[in-house]
C-alpha cells in the first residue's frame, strides 16, 4: 500500500491529497528515509510524520483495505509518539494566546506602540550593561 494512502486510511490526514502534499514536502519518512507518496509500506515499518509541529512516530501493524473508522485505527498502527511532543504543543498554544484573543482583528495604534516599546526595552538594558 502507498504511504500516502495508508496515512489517509488511518486518519492522520483528512484527505489523501493532504497526505500526498506532506510526502512531497518531506514531512514523512519511512524507516528514517524521506519518501515520495508512491512508496510502498509493509507491516513493521516505522513512519515518522511531521504535522502541526508534532513529530508523530507510527509503527505499521497491518494494512487496511480502505479508510477505517477512528475507533479501528489501533488495529493497523501503534502510535509511539512521545508525550513531550504534545506538551510542547500545549505550551506553544498558550504562548500564542497570551496577548490577543483570536479573531479580534488587527492591533490598534496603542497596541502597536506598546509592542514596539516592549521590543525596544531589551536593547536599552543591553546598552546600559555595556557602559
Amino acid at each position: 500500500m502507498r504511504v500516502d494512502k495508508y496515512l489517509w486510511c488511518v486518519r492522520y490526514f483528512k484527505t489523501r491529497s493532504q497526505a500526498t502534499q506532506a510526502c512531497k514536502k518531506g514531512h514523512v519518512s519511512v524507516n528514517g528515509d524521506k519518501v515520495k507518496p508512491s512508496r510502498d509500506i509493509y507491516p513493521t515499518d516505522e513512519i515518522r510524520v511531521r504535522k502541526n509541529q508534532i513529530d508523530y512516530k507510527i509503527e505499521v501493524l497491518d494494512l487496511p483495505k480502505s479508510r477505517v473508522g477512528a475507533k479501528l485505527t489501533n488495529i493497523y498502527r501503534v502510535d509511539k509518539t512521545p508525550k513531550e511532543e504534545f506538551k510542547a504543543q500545549e505550551a506553544l498554544k498558550y504562548s500564542q494566546d497570551y496577548y490577543r484573543k483570536k479573531g479580534t482583528g488587527r492591533p490598534t495604534k496603542k497596541d502597536r506602540r506598546d509592542i514596539e516599546e516592549y521590543l525596544d526595552k531589551p536593547n536599552d538594558i543591553q546598552n546600559e550593561d555595556k557602559n
